[in-house]
């Protein structure tokens, strides 16, 4: 039997939809409210989940190339541009309808879906004050496969100084002052999310915003 393509997909089934039922409570004006994703509305997060199940490798390696080499412009302009193209009812309804396929593009690693389901949950669900619980069973293994990523930036090494450690289960990295907070705060930081967004606290607070703006 093959391995997945998707890991923990049961898992990240769940997730998405879980956020396509938060997505059906919100109001008209919410839609266009700014996402912890910097420059992308919320409408904007949903396009993105919406089209990861559809997109084709060639396709984004097309869309990489007219960006001349820049993977996160090409994200975001295929994600406005699905966003213009689709109301947000029929992407929450796209979302639900291949929220258990088991596919990527090539180029993705099994985890980078689980990764990406966990991140902009929280984009969508923080800014507009809703409550979505990370579970920390999910977060850890999504933490461990960020830390050390180069598309991620290397968390391990932005964050060199200072120890990231989890409250609510037994995950932690680094050595210096403290960095505390969920799992999934954890991992929003990790992904380049504000202190302020991601909630962690600890005397290594401040020194983890100012790697984050360097």
């Amino acid at each position: 039997m093959p391995e997945p393509r998707v890991a923990m997909l049961p898992e990240v089934a769940a997730q998405r939809h879980a956020l396509a039922d938060l997505l059906d409570t919100l109001h008209h004006d919410e839609w266009e409210a700014p996402s912890l994703c910097a420059g992308w509305t919320v409408h904007d997060v949903l396009a993105h989940l919406a089209l990861s199940t559809r997109q084709s490798t060639v396709g984004m390696a097309l869309r990489i190339l007219r960006a001349r080499g820049d993977f996160d412009r090409a994200e975001a302009r295929a994600a406005r541009e699905r966003a213009a193209a689709h109301p947000p009812a029929t992407l929450t309804a796209q979302l639900r309808e291949t929220a258990a396929l088991d596919r990527r593009v090539g180029v993705s690693s099994p985890w980078d879906p689980l990764v990406d389901v966990l991140v902009h949950s929280q984009d969508v669900a923080r800014p507009l004050r809703r409550r979505l619980p990370t579970p920390p069973e999910l977060a850890v293994p999504a933490l461990q496969h960020v830390w050390s990523n180069v598309f991620y930036g290397r968390p391990s090494r932005r964050f060199g100084g200072v120890r990231l450690v989890a409250t609510d289960t037994a995950w932690a990295e680094g050595a210096g002052p403290e960095v505390r907070g969920t799992a999934g705060d954890l991992l929003l930081l990790a992904t380049g999310r504000s202190v302020s967004a991601s909630g962690v606290t600890g005397p290594g607070a401040g020194e983890a915003a100012a790697r984050l703006r360097s």
